[in-house]
């Protein structure tokens, strides 16, 4: 039977899976492995697979196809064979709203609670909404593109003759299907940025003036120093990462930007970098800081089953070591800006704290950025000023 064959195949998937790798990139390299899976096969294996770690910890006592089923149901607005197989009864409402899901749910499996599907509860920062959080894991981000003025009507007609949905957000803020093949339907000449909601809203408190001197110290592939560059393109500006593969997506993306004066570092921040830096002081530092990421396990849920809470403690460490780092290199009166995609609080107002007591910084705004309420991740911005 059909139904037999997907199973196994989720049962292969779900044993060969060991997260050293996303879940994305491990599927891609099975998939290549084992060539025999036709794209009907990888389609299914694939949505089953991210169904199941969508539930987290919920349902923990129950055989992992059972739990499929009810993730797969409470995920997809499509029935599939596992739903028909396992919740036959549940195939023709698979398009209901989800919490009247959830409660079809809960009256098969009593046991069942929803904010179980998020192990660390008692972490999180004070502002989030546990329920909501929790709930925003069975519905799949949606892909955030930051398109130029001057570009954006050009890319909206696009995209709506090409037959794809659309929220405009903004003038410059687009909101797509998450797996829309954009470089299938975007020309070369629409320039765009592919940046989550929440990481474009980091910029609100950038406030970046004409001929600043600014250090994007953590830059990774650059998108912070893109949006501080949107938003005034007068400055100067230092980019460094531990990662020299890092710093070679950075100059492509930047070059196809349009950012071309800029300096770039490979630098290890966890060390000392006088050496390096002796004579720099800048007029602004964006330290997005290297984090658990859990912000963004709504993109990678394989993270929820994997993850390990001790993990919260190594990270709040790493951000303060770097922090203390960097300081030294920000002038007296200029804007320290710390973003993680981080839930934790561990990992955010406690770094915060930290920063204002062992370094005097005085901290002028503080936001949990509710990525969960907007289909998008969940961030946190703070701006701290050096006295």
């Amino acid at each position: 039977m059909r139904i037999e064959h997907q199973i196994r195949a989720f049962e292969q998937l779900l044993k060969s899976y060991d997260a050293q790798l996303p879940l994305h990139r491990f599927l891609v390299a099975y998939f290549k492995k084992n060539k025999q899976m036709g794209s009907s096969d990888r389609r299914w294996a694939s949505r089953y697979l991210y169904s199941f770690f969508r539930l987290g910890k919920a349902l923990p006592k129950e055989q992992p196809v059972h739990r499929l089923a009810v993730a797969d149901f409470l995920c997809n607005g499509q029935s599939s064979m596992v739903i028909d197989t396992y919740l036959p009864h549940f195939s023709q409402q698979v398009d209901l709203p989800l919490n009247a899901k959830i409660t079809l749910i809960k009256d098969l499996y009593p046991s069942f609670d929803h904010k179980d599907i998020f192990p660390f509860p008692e972490s999180l920062s004070q502002s989030i909404d546990q329920e909501a959080f929790c709930l925003s894991f069975l519905i799949q981000p949606d892909l955030f593109i930051r398109v130029p003025q001057a570009y954006s009507l050009a890319a909206l007609n696009t995209l709506k003759e090409a037959g794809i949905v659309v929220r405009d957000l903004n003038e410059t803020t687009f909101a797509l299907p998450n797996g829309t093949k954009l470089e299938q339907v975007l020309p070369e000449n629409i320039n765009y940025q592919v940046q989550d909601l929440s990481s474009q809203k980091t910029g609100n408190i950038f406030e970046p003036k004409k001929y600043d001197y600014w250090w994007d110290c953590c830059a990774a592939s650059g998108g912070k120093s893109l949006l501080l560059y949107d938003l005034e393109p007068k400055i100067e500006l230092l980019v460094s990462d531990v990662r020299a593969s890092s710093l070679q997506n950075l100059e492509e993306r930047f070059r196809l930007a349009g950012l071309k004066k800029y300096q770039k570092k490979v630098l290890d921040l966890l060390v000392n970098n006088d050496q390096e830096l002796h004579h720099y002081s800048f007029d602004g530092i964006i330290l997005d800081a290297p984090c658990s990421g859990s912000g963004t396990w709504g993109r990678t849920p394989e993270m929820l089953s994997y993850f390990e809470a001790h993990r919260i403690s190594y990270f709040s460490k790493l951000q303060k070591s770097i922090a203390a780092n960097v300081i030294k290199y920000l002038k007296p009166g200029k804007p320290l800006i710390y973003i993680t995609c981080s839930v934790f609080k561990a990992e955010n107002e406690e770094v915060v704290a930290w920063l204002q007591q062992e370094y005097g910084l005085r901290l002028e705004k503080m936001e949990v950025i509710k990525g969960y309420q907007e289909k998008a991740d969940t961030m946190f911005a703070a701006r701290l000023i050096k006295n």
